[in-house]
């Protein structure tokens, strides 16, 4: 059997872009949870469509997601709720990683995909700026986290929308710029369409380690077998020197 593997892209909801059915990819609800103070919906358009991933609040007004959920400003957003009912935040500015290649799913080639986003107002008191782990290393069969508002059934559009976390283990290859990760369980659980941009991070601190990329499944599914995700402590220098580049102190 062989495998399709694509970048989780925030366009699943594209008219004309479908998915195979697979196995259901429920994790806990976060709503209270891990990163539920730090995670934020970032919604695109684009000439495929229009769609929505995951992104990760890292100061008051700047989240950090996946390089090919954005495109321009103009048609860029960032969305969470609020008692008083749903709010869309337009960007002010966004920075791709200058090791971003589109194509790289495709041609194989390295790819940092991480993009930032500094928003028009800052973010509700209820959003706090995750911490950024600091190791270095990535060591097999560690286990981590992941969060995202994705896909809980693939295939299935209203399955999204709603903060869900899960448990991953640290596969080979060792990478020093990506983490490859699998479930622990051997059930299927994974990132899916939706959760490109959201957090991987520590167990034991909820402290940010990688942004998720792209999933691999078995077959003709896209999600279920293999979540891969850009470490983050490569790239400070680049999140480091973007964030004073823009006055922003975290």
């Amino acid at each position: 059997m062989t495998s399709s593997r694509i970048p989780i892209a925030a366009l699943m909801l594209s008219a004309g872009l479908a998915c195979s059915p697979a196995q259901a990819l429920v994790g806990e609800s976060a709503q209270d949870g891990p990163m539920a103070h730090h995670a934020v919906m970032v919604l695109a358009s684009g000439p495929r469509g229009a769609g929505f991933c995951t992104g990760v609040v890292i100061a008051r007004d700047v989240v950090l997601t996946a390089a090919h959920c954005v495109t321009d400003p103009a048609q860029t957003m960032i969305y969470f709720r609020q008692p008083e009912g749903p709010v869309f935040l337009p960007p002010a500015v966004i920075a791709i990683h200058p090791g971003y290649k589109a194509q790289a799913p495709r041609t194989r080639e390295r790819s940092i995909d991480l993009a930032l986003i500094r928003t028009s107002a800052s973010l509700p008191q209820q959003y706090t700026p995750a911490s950024f782990d600091q190791r270095a290393s990535i060591t097999l069969g560690a286990q981590y986290g992941v969060s995202g508002f994705g896909l809980t059934r693939e295939g299935k559009a209203t399955s999204g929308g709603a903060l869900h976390w899960g448990k991953l283990r640290a596969r080979a290859p060792l990478s020093s710029i990506l983490l490859w990760a699998e479930d622990p369980a051997a059930r299927g659980f994974g990132a899916c369409e939706g959760d490109s941009g959201g957090p991987v991070f520590s167990l034991d601190a909820n402290m940010l380690i990688a942004i998720t990329s792209w999933t691999e499944g078995e077959g003709k599914a896209h999600c279920g077998k293999l979540t891969q995700a850009a470490l983050i402590a490569p790239q400070r220098a680049w999140i480091d020197g973007v964030l004073r580049g823009w006055g922003v102190a975290r």
